[in-house]
């Protein structure tokens, strides 16, 4: 981020805010200057993946977060494939 947009000594801000919003989907309204409106609507990804921000904390980027799963995968028990009935 560039240092002009140091918002370190803002007050009255509230981190997270629009988060649920985010989750759930947004929708952005682009206004052309040729009179025109795109509407758009964002959802998550397939497959990503919103931390809290408590864990956000311990793991901070993809790699930390993958190599931690990684771990306790190894500790689970190996699923057993299953025949289907007739």
């Amino acid at each position: 981020m560039r240092p002009e947009y140091d918002f370190k000594n803002m007050k009255g801000g509230v981190r997270g805010k629009h988060y649920k919003a985010y989750r759930a989907g947004h929708t952005v309204k682009i206004h052309k200057t040729n009179g025109t409106t795109t509407v758009q609507h964002f959802t998550l990804e397939e497959g990503a993946v919103l931390l809290e921000p408590d864990v956000r904390e311990y793991f901070p980027d993809s790699e930390t977060v993958n190599q931690t799963l990684r771990a306790l995968i190894s500790l689970l028990p190996k699923k057993h494939a299953t025949k289907a009935r007739p």
